[in-house]
């Protein structure tokens, strides 16, 4: 099956405590937050073996492509690929989605220009429903992630997430995994095991809503957001989709989730695999 992309759509031990000594010594000052991680320096805007993943492509002029990537130290960003177009250019059969890659480009504009791409290989292809669970994620990085944003944890759990496709572990499970990375990593996602407001735990037994901004409240009878028990928002934080009830309430949360963050924008993968297999 081709890969030609859709349209776009866990502290050692603490030390015992020592009594102060007599002579009073100036309390220390608190330790600095550990920095954010950033993406490291391009020197002159020039970039060179950066692990990567095609996301979407489109023509650009007559011979060449923008290509949409995703990479692990730079975020998602857009490269120009000069000729990739023309039938002998090596990058042809390399700018292809779900392969990894080793792409380098120059350039500190939003549109850099690609300078080369290798394929790294030791990953399985991915076929079938794999393969359009792989378009799903794809669209859902070109939709939710922010250009030279860098997501490193993203990063590698879009590649386990990948391998665990190509593996025919259950999609309905992976992706349900994916997309709550993916809204934590993005900081969207509110922690499931705790009340709005009171902060109170949630109660396995109890029904709730998930309000997108803030977090799990009780439902009320006239809510239209999704009803979902208190054990499948444990399980969700737990990432343990074993129960089938389980199963079935976090995809319409995350449906529910989702469709707020994209602000009414359309996936066109999900609806295909929605018709297919109800993922």
């Amino acid at each position: 099956m081709s890969t030609t992309t859709p349209a776009l759509h866990d502290p050692a031990p603490a030390s015992p405590v020592v009594p102060a000594p007599a002579a009073t010594a100036p309390p220390a000052a608190p330790s600095a937050p550990p920095p954010r991680r950033s993406r490291p320096p391009a020197r002159d805007g020039r970039v060179a073996g950066q692990p990567a993943f095609v996301l979407h492509s489109y023509p650009h002029k007559e011979t060449s492509l923008i290509v949409d990537v995703f990479t692990r130290e730079y975020g998602r960003i857009a490269l120009v690929a000069k000729g990739a177009k023309r039938p002998h250019s090596q990058l042809r059969g390399v700018l292809q989605t779900f392969q990894p890659l080793q792409a380098g480009w120059t350039g500190k504009s939003e549109l850099r220009i690609l300078t080369g791409a290798e394929w790294v290989g030791g990953m399985l292809p991915l076929e079938k429903t794999a393969l359009l669970c792989g378009f799903y994620l794809n669209e859902l990085l070109v939709k939710l992630l922010a250009r030279d944003d860098p997501h490193p944890v993203l990063f590698d759990h879009y590649v386990a997430t990948l391998n665990q496709l190509a593996h025919n572990e259950p999609p309905p499970i992976v992706l349900r995994k994916f997309e709550r990375a993916l809204l934590k990593e993005t900081g969207v996602a509110a922690d499931l095991t705790r009340c709005t407001g009171t902060r109170q735990a949630v109660d396995a037994g109890q029904v709730y809503v998930v309000d997108p901004e803030r977090g799990p409240r009780p439902a009320r009878a006239a809510d239209a957001w999704p009803k979902i028990t208190g054990k499948t928002l444990l399980d969700m934080e737990r990432e343990d989709y074993g129960d089938v009830a389980t199963q079935a309430q976090s995809k319409l949360l995350m449906r529910f989730l989702l469709a707020h963050q994209l602000g009414g924008a359309t996936l066109n993968t999900r609806q295909i695999l929605i018709d297919l297999m109800q993922l």
